[in-house]
């Protein structure tokens, strides 16, 4: 057994590093570089109105477990309201997908994608911030989309436009 599959790990609740995505707070508590890229653990806070736009993930698993709050999901082929224990899994395969918080507090969810590498994408894409900090998100400009294209592109991300599962 190598020492990455033999080593327990321990995450407390104020470590790792906080990055503001698309206004939204992300925190990897278990990254791909410590589970030898099988998978990765992503702490989400949603502000209320927040999440992210359509966008899919080919080559990964993705699914959402709902701590705290209501989240809707849409996805390819309908609607699902989340709310506290709720789950919600995204195959292989990149079913277009896209999350928002409804209600009027911050929502938490934990990710779980396999395998991993969709932390390293918001490591790029991301701006540190202090846990439980949601900076505005705000519409990117011709170049920050150019940008955020080539990232998405580069971790096998596809991003949609803000309509395409309406």
């Amino acid at each position: 057994m190598s020492d990455l599959q033999s080593k327990i790990l321990t995450v407390n609740h104020n470590e790792g590093k906080s990055l503001s995505i698309a206004g939204n707070t992300y925190r990897t508590l278990i990254s791909g570089q410590q589970t030898g890229g099988s998978y990765a653990i992503i702490d989400m806070v949603v502000p209320p109105g927040g999440g992210p736009g359509p966008h899919a993930h080919p080559n990964m698993q993705e699914s959402f477990y709902i701590v705290e709050g209501e989240i809707e999901f849409k996805m390819e082929g309908g609607r699902y309201i989340a709310t506290e224990g709720s789950l919600v899994y995204i195959p292989l395969g990149g079913a277009v997908h896209s999350f928002k918080n409804l209600g009027d507090k911050p929502a938490h969810m934990l990710c779980t994608v396999t395998p991993s590498g969709l932390e390293e994408f918001f490591k790029e894409v991301g701006v540190p911030v202090e846990a439980g900090t949601f900076l505005e998100p705000h519409v990117p400009d011709a170049g920050e989309l150019k940008r955020l294209i080539a990232i998405a592109d580069k971790y096998e991300q596809k991003l949609y436009p803000p309509d395409y599962l309406d």
